[in-house]
């Protein structure tokens, strides 16, 4: 049925896989919150567990996975790693699910819904 349309198309098996990948990386509150700061500049483990509420260990996880998923980057410096984001490809998904999640727990139809783009301020170091 699908197939009829000329302009049918569906994404390749590996793109979905790495997409729903990503997705599965989204699906824990202490990670969305992780890249929400990181998504305003760089970070430690430690800074990061103080914003998140989370202890250290459980934040270097959630980090570790991130960077397997390709989500965040690590920048060593001494005995010290800084995380950010690794890409603005990161800003517009976290603010999709955002602007997805407010919209939904307020019941607003996405017809009518006023584009608004969830957006962190950037912040230097």
């Amino acid at each position: 049925m699908h197939t009829e349309l000329p302009e049918f198309d569906m994404p390749a098996d590996e793109q979905v896989n790495l997409a729903a990948e990503s997705f599965r990386m989204l699906a824990d509150p202490t990670r969305i919150k992780v890249l929400w700061a990181l998504l305003q500049g760089e970070s430690s483990v430690a800074c990061l567990a103080d914003l998140t509420g989370a202890a250290p260990a459980a934040v270097s996880q959630h980090l570790a996975k991130l960077r397997l998923a390709g989500l965040v980057t690590g920048r060593r410096e001494g005995t010290f790693v800084y995380y950010s984001a690794a890409n603005d490809h990161v800003r517009s998904l976290l603010s999709q699910a955002l602007f997805h999640a407010d919209h939904v727990d307020r019941d607003i139809p996405a017809k009518t819904a006023t584009p608004h783009v969830h957006q962190p301020a950037r912040r230097t170091r």
